[in-house]
Order: structure tokens, then C-alpha cells, then sequence
């Protein structure tokens, strides 16, 4: 099997989790593979090979300068403050030497790296969904998702913030070498080989403000704790005191969205985690989650996360064997 090297930039302000969280995903890989070729062979460089600094504070000691790195597989650019206010150097040596690879990943803001180097353009992208504004109106020819936790677009691979890079690893991973490996790497790192790439960067809680009046928090609150009951919009606007109309205009005011659409949102999120985490069937799914039947269950997820339940379930429920094999050695 063919050995792929990921080479990794650094650069000072780096965020060290974009690093570190792919680089133990492929070093994973290879401890769990086993052999005497691991499967990934990950090296580090800088612009001139000297040691970076995180934007955390740690120090980084790359393997070699950029001009001295092989030519890699796997081109992975991390984000950090360092990408935002970027080295013309290091624009340059993309713009010159990224084409070279096989593959071009960047994590978080290291989307802006590959953007001023040119090499996103006519592609869809992610990024922190800080930055998503900022970088389509600073590049007008890139399209820019701010939703999903990551994107595929050819050999082009972009993920929104920090730990989205290690799920964008997991799905490299297993792309190059079967789900069941990437399973295993995701097990005995105790992450979740679960999150498709077109996941919301947000649960509904965190994508919406949070309501200042008592009764619309309170309402918010009931209706994510309650996603089987009756939530049309006078049946929350009973429970705010409120008529349907002030109801559904101060909701949307407070919290940015409105009220059908958060109930869309909470849905899909306990149905996504009933059908990853449990048994249940999809009916029994589509019932303990407000959905009138299974079809229309069907149809929001094919809406939302673009799977229908069924193969959302073949591909993301992955309960942990009673019985674990013994775990292969992993550093740490």
C-alpha cells in the first residue's frame, strides 16, 4: 500500500490544535494499520526551518525549512492568527509549490493561506465561521460555505475552526483507508467517526442567540427539551404568553431565526443522535422526535444534512463492540 507524506506548514501564531489534532489522527492511522510501513509519514516545515510559535504560546520544532521538505501527498495548512496576517514568504511558496501536491487541506483560517496564494478560486470552501464573511468578500471568486464543518471540492479539502480539522482528517483517512481503520482511529483517539462533512458548524443552541425576555428563553429551552410535542407557532406563543404574530416576530428578532426553523434544527439534531447512538428504528425515531411520520423525517434530513435516516445510520452509528480488541499502540 502506497505510503502518503502529509506535509504540514508552520508558520508563528499557528493554532496548535489545527496541527496537532490531524497529525495524531495520521499518526493513528499508522499505529492502528501496523506493518513495517505506517501508512502516513508526516513532516513539519517552516519558512526557514526555525522553530514557530503558537498562538497558545508553545513552541513548534518543524523538521526541516519549506525549500527542503519533500514533495508531499498531502499539502495540510493550519489556521491561526499567523494565517490572518499572512507572510508574503509563505503566500509566495504556496502559490509555487502547492500545485505539487496530491492533495490540498487547510484547517480553520488556513483556507485564507491557500485563498491569497490563488489556489481556491472557482472552489467551495469552508472555514471559522468567523472569518467565512470576511474571506468571500475579500475573494469574490472563491464560494464560500459558512455551515458546513467541512468541504470536499476535488483535491481541495477545507474545514471550519480547530477541532472540524480533526474530522476532516478522520474522513481522509478513511477515503484512503477504509472505514474500519478510520473507526479505530477514531475509537482510540474517543472521538466520533459520526460528523459528515456538511453537519452544521453549530447545534440549533449555539446557531441562534439566545433570547434576552424569560419567557422566549424559557420557550427555547422547552422546545429542546420537548422536540415530540406540538410546536406549531400558537402553541409556543401559548407558552410565551404572547399572540402568534408578537410571538413569532420577537423570537426572530431575539434569536435570529424563526421559530419553524429552530424546531427544524432541534429535530434533526435528537434525531441524529438517536439514530448514531441507539437502536431504535427509524419510525421510532421519526415519533420521538415530532415528525408526523417517517417520510417527513425522510425529508428534512435529506434537507439538512443531504442522507436520508437510513443511510445517515449505515454511515455514522458505530457502537463499540462489548468485547474490544486489544488496543494498538498509540503514544500518550
Amino acid at each position: 500500500m502506497e505510503q502518503r507524506t502529509v506535509l504540514v506548514v508552520l508558520f508563528d501564531g499557528v493554532q496548535s490544535l489545527d496541527v496537532t489534532g490531524p497529525v495524531e489522527v495520521f499518526t493513528g492511522a499508522a499505529a492502528v494499520r501496523g506493518g513495517d510501513e505506517p501508512a502516513y509519514r508526516i513532516r513539519t516545515a517552516s519558512l526557514d526551518g526555525a522553530p514557530v510559535r503558537t498562538s497558545s504560546g508553545l513552541t513548534l520544532v518543524p523538521d526541516s525549512s519549506l525549500a527542503d521538505a519533500p514533495v508531499p501527498h498531502t499539502l495540510l495548512v493550519p489556521g491561526g492568527l499567523g494565517s490572518r496576517e499572512a507572510d508574503p514568504r509563505l503566500v509566495d511558496w504556496l502559490r509555487t509549490n502547492a500545485s505539487r501536491a496530491r492533495r490540498l487541506v487547510s484547517v480553520c483560517t488556513g483556507a485564507i493561506l491557500f485563498a491569497e496564494a490563488g489556489l481556491l478560486d472557482g472552489r467551495r470552501v469552508t472555514t471559522h465561521w468567523a472569518y467565512c464573511a470576511k474571506l468571500a468578500l475579500d475573494h469574490p471568486a472563491i464560494e464560500v460555505d459558512p455551515d458546513p464543518i467541512f468541504v470536499r471540492d476535488g483535491h481541495v479539502a477545507t474545514s471550519a475552526g480547530v477541532t472540524a480539522g480533526i474530522d476532516l482528517a478522520l474522513a481522509l483517512v478513511e477515503e484512503d483507508l477504509g472505514r474500519d481503520e478510520a473507526l479505530m482511529v477514531a475509537r482510540y483517539l474517543v472521538v466520533f467517526l459520526r460528523r459528515p462533512g456538511n453537519q452544521a458548524q453549530f447545534s440549533a443552541q449555539l446557531a441562534v442567540q439566545t433570547a434576552q425576555r424569560e419567557p422566549l428563553r424559557e420557550v427555547q429551552q422547552w422546545i429542546t427539551e420537548h422536540p415530540d410535542e406540538n410546536l406549531c407557532v400558537d402553541s409556543l406563543a401559548a407558552r410565551a404568553r404572547l399572540s402568534p404574530r408578537h410571538f413569532a416576530r420577537a423570537f426572530q428578532t431575539e434569536t435570529g431565526m424563526t421559530p419553524g426553523k429552530y424546531v427544524e434544527r432541534v429535530r434533526v439534531e435528537h434525531a441524529r443522535r438517536l439514530l448514531e447512538d441507539t437502536s431504535h428504528g427509524v419510525e421510532e425515531v421519526s415519533r420521538a422526535c415530532g415528525y408526523g411520520t417517517p417520510e417527513a423525517m425522510r425529508r428534512a434530513f435529506v434537507k439538512t444534512l443531504g442522507a436520508a435516516p437510513a443511510e445517515y445510520r449505515r454511515r455514522f452509528h458505530a457502537p463499540f463492540p462489548a468485547q474490544a480488541a486489544p488496543a494498538p499502540a498509540l503514544n500518550g
